[in-house]
C-alpha cells in the first residue's frame, strides 16, 4: 500500500508541474518575466499631420488623371467598354424584336394555348373558383414557392446587414421609443379596435383567395400591416409577447417546408399520371379546390411575417 504524500511535497515533483501546465492553471509567463506597464500611446501632432499630407498627396497622385497616365488610360478604358457594351446590348434587343412575330397573328405568343387552358380547364382541373389563385398555386405553384423563398432570403439578407447586439439593441429601442408617441392615447386606442379587425379581414382574405379576389400575398400584406400599427401603438416589448425572432424563423420554417412537401406530392402524382388522394371538393365551397386554401395559408403567413420582420429591423435592428 503506497504512502500519501503531503501537498507541499507533492507540488515538487514532476507529475505535479505536469499536469498544471496541461490543465492550464498556470500561466507560464506569470512572475517568470520581467514586465512594466504599457506607457500610454500620445499621437505627435507634427507626425499626424505630416502623415496626413503625405496619405493626401498619395490620393492626389493615384487619381488625378491628368498627370497619373495608369488612371487615365482606365478612364478610357472604361468609358469605351461601356459604350461597347450598351452598344451590344442594344443590338441583342433589336435581333431578339426581329424574331417576334408581327403583331395580329396566330403565333403571337398571347394567342397560345395556355392563357385558353387555364381559362376553360381552371374550374375543373383545380377546383378554384379563382382563375388567378388556380394559376399561381396550381398551374404555377413552382414559381409561387420560388418567390416565397425569395421573401425569406431577403429578410435573412436585412437581418444579417442591420441585426445588433443586445446593448446595440437596448439603446435603439430607449431612442426609438423617444420618437414616438409612447403613450399616445388616441394611436393606442383606435389601434386596440382596428388590429383585430385588420387581422381579421387579412384571414378573410387568405381564406377566401381560391373563391375570389384575395389570396396569400395580399392578405398577408394586410395582416403584416395590422402588426406594423400594433408595434406603433404599443412598442416592442408588448409585441415581443407573442412575436420574437424564434417565433419568425419556425412559422416560416413551418410554412415554406409544408409548402415544399405539399407540391412535390402533386408534382410526383401528376408528372407520372397517378390519381391524386387530395379531393378537389365542391367549386364555391370553403373547403375546396385540393392543395390551393393551405398553399394560400402558407404564403400568407410568410408574408405577414416577412413585412413585419423588415420594419422591426429596418426600425431597430432587431425585434
Amino acid at each position: 500500500m503506497s504512502k500519501k504524500r503531503p501537498a507541499s511535497e507533492y507540488q515538487k515533483t514532476f507529475a505535479f508541474r505536469f499536469f498544471r501546465w496541461l490543465s492550464g492553471t498556470k500561466d507560464p509567463y506569470l512572475n517568470e518575466v520581467e514586465m512594466h506597464p504599457q506607457e500610454e500611446y500620445h499621437v505627435d501632432p507634427e507626425a499626424a499631420l505630416r502623415h496626413e499630407k503625405e496619405h493626401d498627396a498619395i490620393l492626389d497622385k493615384v487619381y488625378d488623371p491628368e498627370r497619373n497616365m495608369e488612371m487615365k488610360l482606365f478612364r478610357k478604358l472604361y468609358h469605351a467598354t461601356s459604350i461597347l457594351f450598351c452598344l451590344f446590348l442594344i443590338a441583342l434587343l433589336l435581333v431578339t424584336i426581329s424574331y417576334l412575330p408581327a403583331t395580329g397573328t396566330i403565333e403571337r405568343p398571347v394567342n397560345n394555348e395556355v392563357a385558353g387552358r387555364y381559362i376553360e380547364k381552371g374550374l375543373e382541373e383545380t377546383g378554384a373558383v379563382n382563375i388567378v389563385a388556380g394559376m399561381i398555386l396550381d398551374y404555377r405553384a413552382f414559381d409561387t414557392l420560388g418567390e416565397s423563398h425569395v421573401l425569406f432570403v431577403a429578410t435573412i439578407t436585412v437581418l444579417i446587414l442591420l441585426r445588433l447586439n443586445k446593448t446595440e439593441k437596448n439603446e435603439a429601442e430607449v431612442n426609438d421609443r423617444r420618437f414616438e408617441p409612447k403613450n399616445d392615447t388616441i394611436l393606442q386606442l383606435s389601434a386596440t379596435f382596428l388590429v383585430p379587425v385588420i387581422i381579421i379581414f387579412g384571414i378573410y382574405i387568405i381564406l377566401n383567395g381560391h373563391l375570389g379576389p384575395g389570396g396569400g400575398f395580399s392578405g398577408g400584406a394586410v395582416i403584416g400591416a395590422g402588426l406594423v400599427l400594433y408595434l406603433n401603438a404599443f412598442g416592442f416589448q408588448k409585441t415581443e409577447r407573442f412575436f420574437t425572432e424564434k417565433t419568425y424563423k419556425w412559422i416560416c420554417f413551418f410554412s415554406l417546408s409544408f409548402y415544399c412537401l405539399a407540391k412535390s406530392y402533386s408534382f410526383y402524382t401528376g408528372a407520372n399520371q397517378l390519381h391524386s388522394v387530395i379531393p378537389k371538393g365542391t367549386p364555391g365551397a370553403i373547403l375546396s379546390s385540393g392543395l390551393i386554401l393551405p398553399l394560400n395559408i402558407a404564403v400568407g403567413l410568410v408574408v405577414a411575417c416577412t413585412i413585419y420582420a423588415f420594419y422591426a429591423m429596418f426600425r431597430k435592428g432587431g425585434f
